[in-house]
């Protein structure tokens, strides 16, 4: 049965897509069946793997979700693409539709086909994502070390756990994980220690600094392994991937 992962922060530009490209593709590299989910109506991740977005979101169809994955160019990598149409991104942040249990009933339909589900979520702490944290198993937040790292972070804690209340013990959280981290800069070593003393053991021991490798890969429709195999970021998403895979 899959670990379905939902990557969330309510801020944008922490890093939230680039973990869902890369970490997927690591745990794919690694011998996993891997999807990787794109319903930020963005888009960001479906053109990180060099893919087009969807007419229609197939999470919203009807069809067998596994007629709408789309195969990349990293072996066991799986990708099911965003939609930048408008109803759709509509139908997924209303609560009051039939959306969340359409998107569990479909990711629950997958869930022997792949050991490893990566969703990529909208900066956003409201319905889309809580769709999304309710069809999940776990949940991944990556955290900026920068100044404003923690503003939010309460709230979108206050959703989890509204989420966690309603599904049962189904989800749980995956991780936090600092990313842009720049070791040299005293105010990296400050939001670094704050966050380890406030969360704990939920943080990864493994950090994402900062590389340019990093923000160049997606504009060539390639994760950092294709792009810059032996750049700073690809191995720090392998030792995250090596990480995730001990806590299994």
């Amino acid at each position: 049965m899959a670990r379905i992962f939902s990557v969330v922060n309510q801020k944008g530009g922490v890093g939230k897509t680039t973990t869902s490209v890369n970490l997927s593709a690591a745990l794919a590299m690694a011998g996993n069946r891997t999807l990787l989910i794109d319903i930020d109506p963005q888009c960001n991740a479906t053109g990180a793997v060099g893919s087009d977005p969807a007419a229609r979101h197939a999470l919203l169809g009807e069809s067998p979700l596994g007629e709408s994955v789309i195969v990349t160019d990293v072996p066991n990598l799986g990708l099911l693409p965003g939609s930048r149409r408008f109803q759709d991104a509509d139908v997924m942040a209303n609560s009051d539709t039939q959306a969340t249990t359409k998107l569990r009933a479909h990711l629950d339909s997958v869930m022997d086909d792949y050991e490893y589900i990566l969703i990529d979520c909208p900066p956003s702490a409201g319905a889309m994502t809580e769709t999304a944290l309710t069809a999940s198993t776990e949940v991944m937040i990556p955290i900026q070390c920068e100044y404003f790292a923690m503003v939010g972070v309460a709230q979108l804690i206050g959703t989890i756990k509204k989420v966690m209340g309603a599904t049962d013990g189904r989800l749980t959280f995956g991780g936090i994980l600092l990313t842009m981290y720049d070791e040299s800069l005293e105010l990296t070593r400050e939001i670094d220690e704050d966050v380890r003393d406030f969360f704990g053991d939920i943080v990864f021991e493994n950090v994402v600094p900062r590389d340019v490798a990093l923000c160049e890969a997606p504009s060539h429709g390639q994760t950092v392994f294709q792009y810059a195999p032996r750049s700073r970021g690809a191995f720090a998403y392998t030792q995250l991937c090596m990480e995730v895979l001990q806590r299994d």
